[in-house]
Order: structure tokens, then sequence, then C-alpha cells
């Protein structure tokens, strides 16, 4: 896949199947609808192409209020890549792109990319104003030499697959519902940063990771959760908080590998929420403490599916 951050990036001859969004999350209703522009582009001997922006354009939009993402840059291009897509145009989103009409934008777009057809949900819009419904679309695609085709939404349990709902699930801690809709477990990466030793004292130790505030977490609490470590998924508890039992300080998500001790510090990993176990909560004593991780990587490995032998008496 190739990817472009400007609109002028097309040999002679070239022309494009185009698709236009955010694809935040790249759930399954985003990837049904590139494994089908990829199959139509080809059909055509054209080339399969997304044009999406960076930052989000909430960011810029409403920079006062937090946005919640449900995916990197880096990680939501890996997906494309592996949907067989030819050509990524992320564009840089600015105040000036927020305040372009409709009509120029597609006109430029077209002009550049030489385009055949523009696929877009039927919910979508772009533009200054958000005027770029399909209404004004279809009436630009006879002048500007493209079909356009409007994509239904995926349905699950009787509503559209959004990013919107998926965060829902997400912060709301619903892990599995969530997943069901991104087609894979919700996933966050971060290299591990030293801690306060806590749980390897404990007889416990932890990988502890830094989130970034752009991304969408779950509530604070304890999750079993798989691990993506040199190639191999590995079972895992963590405790996404702020540790009230000690410090009570910034919020951090510490992991700790099932039957797995090796150093991980300055590694970076990939963390899968597979199941939500408990809240946070705060401790008396160390032993109260310890007596409750147990139970935590009990409950862990049953929700992993983790066969434990059982005691010879």
């Amino acid at each position: 896949m190739r990817i472009s951050t400007t609109l002028d990036c097309l040999g002679p001859g070239q022309q494009v199947v185009l698709t236009i969004g955010s694809f935040d999350g790249l759930h399954i209703g985003h990837q049904q609808l590139i494994r089908e522009l990829v199959a139509r582009a080809h059909e055509l001997r054209c080339l399969a192409a997304v044009l999406t922006f960076d930052p989000h354009p909430r960011r810029v939009l409403a920079p006062e209020r937090r946005t919640a993402l449900l995916s990197t840059v880096q990680e939501r291009d890996r997906m494309f890549t592996a949907l067989g897509l030819d050509l990524l145009i992320m564009l840089p989103f600015t105040r000036e792109l927020a305040d372009t009409g409709a009509e120029d934008f597609v006109r430029h777009v077209a002009a550049c990319l030489h385009l055949t057809e523009l696929w877009v949900g039927e919910d979508f819009r772009l533009g200054k104003g958000r005027m770029g419904d399909h209404q004004a679309l279809q009436a630009l695609a006879g002048d500007l030499g493209y079909r356009l085709h409007i994509v239904p939404p995926v349905i699950s349990g009787g509503k559209p697959v959004s990013s919107t709902r998926i965060r829902a699930l997400v912060e709301s801690g619903e892990m599995h519902a969530a997943a069901v809709l991104l087609g894979r477990e919700y996933s966050v990466n971060s290299v591990v940063i030293p801690g306060a030793q806590r749980g390897r004292k404990l007889g416990f130790p932890t990988a502890n990771l830094q989130i970034p505030i752009e991304r969408a977490m779950p509530p604070n609490g304890v999750y079993a959760v798989r691990v993506q470590l040199d190639g191999e998924c590995l079972p895992g508890v963590a405790n996404l908080g702020i540790r009230p039992s000690f410090d009570a300080g910034e919020v951090l998500l510490e992991v700790h590998l099932l039957g797995v001790e090796r150093d991980l510090y300055g590694l970076d990993l990939r963390v899968f929420f597979v199941e939500r176990l408990r809240g946070e909560l705060a401790f008396s004593d160390v032993e109260a403490l310890k007596a409750q991780i147990r139970r935590d990587i009990a409950r862990a490995e049953r929700a992993l599916g983790i066969e434990v032998p059982s005691k010879v008496t």
C-alpha cells in the first residue's frame, strides 16, 4: 500500500475508486466497505483508495473537547494494508481545510485523483457546514464524471455498527460487545516504563504502561488480557487505574503475564482487553491485596480459557 499526504500522487493514466472518512477503529462495517471497494476497483483496473485525515477532524473543530480514539494512525494503516488497499491519502486536517466548501473540495479531489467511483456511507457529509450530502455529491457526479455509490451500514444487534457505538461500549467496559463490532478484541499499545516494583515485591511482577490521553479506554479496574510480545500472544491480567492502596497517582495500565517471567522494560507491548473482571479497589493491608490478586488471576485464567491442573490430594 502506498501512503501519500497530498492529492497530487497519481501516475499517468491511473484512476481510483475512492472512499472518504475518518475510519477510527476500522470496525466490521469499515472492513466490509474496504473489501468491496478493493474488489470493485480491481474489477475496473483502478486503484482502491481511501482519503482520510490526520489529526482527527474533531481535534481541530472542537479542540476543547477530548477526542477518544479507538485506534492510532499506525494501527489503522496496518489494517488498511491487510485489507488490500492500494492507496491511502492522509491529508493534514487544518482549519483552512475545514472551511473549504464541499463542491470546491470534491472538484479538487476528482481532478487530482481521476475519480472513477466515489463510495460513501448513508450518513456521509463533508465540507464546510457539512453541506456535501448525497444530493450534492450526486449533482456533481455527472459534471465530474464519477459514479456515486451509497454503501448501506452493517447492522449488528438491530443497530448500525459505528465508531461512536463502539467507543461507548469500550468506555463502559463492555469488552465482549465491543470486540464483536470491531472484529477483534480492543487493544492499546505503549512502551513499558519503570515502576515502583510493588508488584514484584508482592510476588506478581507487572509491566507498567502509560496510555496516551486521546485513546478511548475502559473504566478503571482489573481485566483479563492478552499481550502481544515478540510475535506471541500471551495471557495476562491487568489493572487499569490509580492504585488506591498505594500512591493513588496517574492512571497506569499494569500488566502481569501469566506463566511468563522476563524483563519487559523499554519494550512496546500491545494489550488486548478480553473481559472486565472487577472495579478498582483499595485494600487495608498487603495480605488482603495478595489474596485478591490470586482470585483475579484465577478468574482471568477462566476468562482466557487457560486450563489449570487440579491439585493432587
